[in-house]
């Protein structure tokens, strides 16, 4: 059975994808991620970086794992993908990161409002940096980039510099789509993921 791993942004919260979850097939095994210490999430001991984080996710994988990541869950995405291709089948994308610097495609500066929002967030997370770029070409998976055009902090142009780097890319921008698209408009992505999945 198919298994989809849902990764959630900065924000942290597993509840951000379960809209999505919900109108994907029974067919599929679910797994939702908490990021413990990001957001309103509880600190967990020792996840206090971006490798910790990552091998707390990669300890989720199943043998036919599709990853589903938002936002900076995009950084964890392609960073199991690299080291473990033969359980990573697939990845969607959303509005994600994607261990490259945004800021240079016009990216605002989501640090400040982040920090207003969830004052007792880690502070490690503001100051982490990924730029994977030289390693993304080699990522052979298929993954679906889905952006939307009204976002900000991750703007379709991010998408399509991914795309390029990206094998076996697909990219779908949604018209009027904010950061949150994945979350707000889940009914309108989830035949897109659907579709990929069979695909």
């Amino acid at each position: 059975m198919t298994h989809l791993l849902f990764l959630p942004g900065a924000g942290g919260a597993a509840e951000f994808w379960h809209p999505l979850g919900r109108l994907l097939p029974d067919t599929y095994a679910k797994t939702y991620l908490n990021w413990p210490g990001l957001g309103h999430e509880a600190h967990r001991p020792g996840l206090d970086s971006l490798d910790a984080l990552t091998a707390y996710a990669a300890a989720r994988l199943q043998d036919d794992t599709v990853i589903v990541a938002q936002s900076m869950g995009g950084i964890f995405a392609l960073r199991l993908a690299l080291l473990y291709p033969q359980r990573v089948k697939k990845l969607v994308l959303t509005a994600a990161s994607g261990g490259i610097d945004v800021m240079r495609f016009g990216a605002s500066d989501w640090r400040p409002a982040y920090r207003a929002e969830y004052p007792q967030a880690a502070t490690w997370i503001t100051a982490a940096r990924a730029d994977h770029t030289a390693e993304i070409s080699s990522i052979a998976q298929p993954a679906l980039l889905l952006w939307g055009d009204a976002d900000t902090v991750s703007p379709v142009a991010v998408g399509r510099h991914l795309a390029g780097l990206l094998r076996d890319s697909r990219l779908q921008v949604i018209a009027g789509g904010t950061h949150s698209f994945a979350q707000d408009r889940a009914a309108e992505i989830a035949p897109l993921v659907e579709n990929f999945l069979k695909a």
